[in-house]
């Protein structure tokens, strides 16, 4: 084991945020509640980033030479010299990034800061995956084999290649294959690499159903070591996190005890200091009964979904990382107990669309009404939002897609389900596509009533289901009428009338006002509607129109009276109107369109912004539906680019490195059987 020395106790005055987003957001509020000074870091271009405009001082890192910006996060020298320049004496790592690598929480130290983390020596007896399953083994913790990709055999089916560092769902594959486990395992290391400067993977046995169960630990320098309640995980999509809640449902009080028993071990194992978690899969039957849990990994960090065991136990986990990092004794009697339920979900700009790919663009607007707080512990009912961005950001492809996190406490867990669900669907998210929609449903699926769901429950035709919009057909035709009404309100107010010609007025009485808008998915609504000395008459059967103005419509529909806002802004093709029925997004249709360009029908466009990672076949090359022609890297994730149909490679546009715009030609193709 490490046994780097830790430096002498002292306060923290200044603290660095080695970090970006939401989790420097959460940081930085801690320190201004203790009276700490916060200093950010930041590349260039990210000047006002809420998390820079937040803290007390800033400093501006490098971009290494012909790097990306997400590199100047990875740079341990140019993060302690930040530190020294802004004076400060501690430095907090967040989580991703460098927040589980030994040699920078070594270097911090040797700089003479205050590491508010675990030892360097418990980091990196974690920090290796496999090292860690040894170790647990050691304390009497049941583990999950691991196994070098090299060493997988056909019985070993299905496997789950891992990243050996970090987490949040990169680096990871199911392979079902034996002969895609090497293509999988590349693919797997370069996202890991780019996620978190570590290519290291391996594999371990792939459960199709069980829940993802975390143990809190938070440990003292002087020997105190608790489990401070555990929180379900299993509602992922691609092994990455959506939703986690605390406590965790359905499991007993004898599983709670093992569970955090083992956490406490393997603490206690490697000499632990700070918060960490300890991460286990319980595997469950189809009534859903838990079994036996084994060992995942342990993160030497804070986690993403800290707030939840925050939200119940009325702990500031960030504020406890400080006090034990200055020398603090954890209180004596243990941690508080939990109180009433928490649930968390994590709002993504992708596209369910389109493979969920990340969304880029400007947010026009975003808002969560119902949230009565943000960043702090939140012990009564209400909603906490911890967000990294605000109005007026753009969302770009560097940096993870995560907007923010919107957590709802509740007296019970039905209750806290339901204030989530309908915080989420009364959200102002305009601008860039996100997994909203997805989240709403998952909330309120009866199988989440029921209780946790298993880590496959997202996959399949269900992913595709609960993606769509809540909107049903009833609700899209309203939404659509009220963005039309909206509209000719507008140009009443703007569009300057001859006298002795009433508003609406059209030379042609017999035929009705038509305006036709486009859904996300690409369906078409057309709404029709005449007027009468000013008042709007739909043709849709029994809806009235009780007052239209710019932004605002209220209708009358089947004896039913609702109000729909209607936003729009300037740069944007979309109009956004919310509703008790659901928020929807729609694209007026342009009665007289220009003429589209020609587009080469073999033309593989790039799908996002994103810099090309690497060209996998050449021009002339023949190719499968399928394979994979160049990769692509967008948010830290990578993405292939495939053949939609067997033929042959006639140009390749782009290079290695370079970086692309969306729509931006990848490859060209000569189909078989194509003209």
């Amino acid at each position: 084991m490490n046994t780097h020395p830790a430096p002498p106790t002292r306060a923290v005055t200044t603290l660095l945020v080695a970090n970006r987003g939401e989790i420097a957001r959460r940081i930085t509020r801690t320190c201004r509640q203790l009276g700490i000074t916060a200093v950010a870091v930041y590349t260039p271009g990210e000047e006002r980033a809420p998390h820079v405009t937040d803290a007390d001082a800033a400093v501006c890192l490098p971009v290494p030479e012909g790097r990306g910006a997400v590199d100047a996060y990875l740079d341990p020298q140019a993060l302690v010299a930040a530190a020294r320049t802004a004076g400060a004496d501690a430095l907090h790592p967040g989580y991703g990034f460098l927040s589980e690598s030994a040699a920078f929480a070594s270097a911090v130290i040797d700089a003479g800061l205050t590491w508010v983390g675990p030892p360097p020596g418990a980091i990196e007896e974690m920090g290796a995956k496999t090292r860690a399953k040894e170790l647990a083994r050691e304390a009497g913790v049941p583990v999950s084999e691991a196994l070098a990709a090299d060493r997988v055999g056909a019985g070993d089916l299905p496997v789950l290649v891992k990243a050996s560092a970090g987490g949040g769902g990169r680096g990871m594959r199911v392979v079902h294959d034996l002969e895609r486990l090497p293509e999988e395992a590349e693919a797997a290391s370069a996202e890991a690499a780019s996620a978190f400067g570590d290519p290291a993977v391996f594999c371990e046995p792939y459960v199709e159903r069980g829940r993802h169960v975390e143990v809190q630990v938070l440990a003292d320098t002087h020997g105190t070591v608790w489990a401070v309640g555990e929180r379900d995980c299993s509602v992922q999509r691609r092994h990455q996190k959506v939703v986690e809640e605390a406590p965790a449902p359905g499991i007993g009080p004898e599983l709670r005890e093992d569970l955090h028993g083992a956490a406490r071990r393997m603490a206690e194992r490697i000499g632990y200091v700070g918060a960490g978690t300890a991460e286990f899969l319980v595997p469950v039957d189809g009534q859903g009964r838990p079994g036996v849990p084994v060992f995942l990994e342990m993160n030497t960090r804070l986690q993403v979904e800290h707030p939840v065991t925050e939200c119940v136990t009325g702990l500031d986990l960030v504020e406890w990382q400080i006090r034990v990092a200055e020398g603090e004794h954890l209180p004596e009697g243990g941690p508080p107990a939990p109180s009433g339920h928490a649930v968390e979900a994590r709002l993504y700009a992708e596209d369910p669309r389109n493979d969920w790919r990340p969304r880029t663009g400007t947010l026009h607007a975003f808002e969560v009404p119902a949230a009565t707080c943000a960043f702090t512990p939140l012990t009564t009912p209400g909603v906490r939002l911890d967000s990294g961005v605000a109005a007026g950001d753009t969302v770009g492809t560097d940096f993870d897609p995560m907007l923010a996190k919107v957590v709802a406490v509740g007296r019970d867990r039905r209750d806290a389900l339901r204030r989530l669900g309908a915080a989420l669907a009364g959200a102002r998210v305009h601008g860039v596509g996100t997994n909203r929609d997805l989240l709403v449903r998952v909330l309120r699926h009866p199988a989440m009533a029921e209780g946790a769901p298993h880590t496959g429950f997202l996959s399949g035709a269900r992913l595709t289901d609960l993606a769509r919009p809540p909107a049903d057909r009833t609700a899209e035709d309203l939404s659509a009428l009220a963005a039309s009404l909206s509209a000719a309100e507008t140009a009443r107010r703007d569009t300057p009338v001859p006298a002795g010609i009433t508003a609406n007025w059209r030379n042609l009485t017999s035929q009705a006002h038509t305006r036709r808008h486009t859904t996300d998915d690409g369906h078409e609504l057309t709404t029709a509607y005449r007027t009468s000395r000013g008042t709007y008459l739909p043709e849709q059967e029994a809806v009235q129109v009780l007052s239209a103005a710019p932004g605002h419509v209220v209708l009358q529909a089947q004896g039913v009276r609702r109000a729909f806002e209607v936003h729009t802004h300037p740069g944007s093709d979309r109009v956004y109107v919310e509703s008790v029925l659901g928020p929807l997004t729609l694209a007026p249709v342009d009665p007289l369109p220009s003429p589209e360009a020609f587009v080469d029908p073999g033309a593989m466009p790039a799908p996002m912004p994103g810099t090309v990672t690497s060209v996998d076949v050449a021009v002339g090359e023949k190719v499968t539906e399928g394979q994979t022609l160049l990769r692509m890297e967008a948010m830290k994730m990578e993405h292939r680019v495939t053949a939609p149909a067997a033929g042959a490679v006639r140009e390749i546009p782009v290079a290695e490195g370079q970086k692309v715009a969306a729509g931006t030609p990848l490859a060209v193709l000569d189909h078989e059987g194509q003209d």
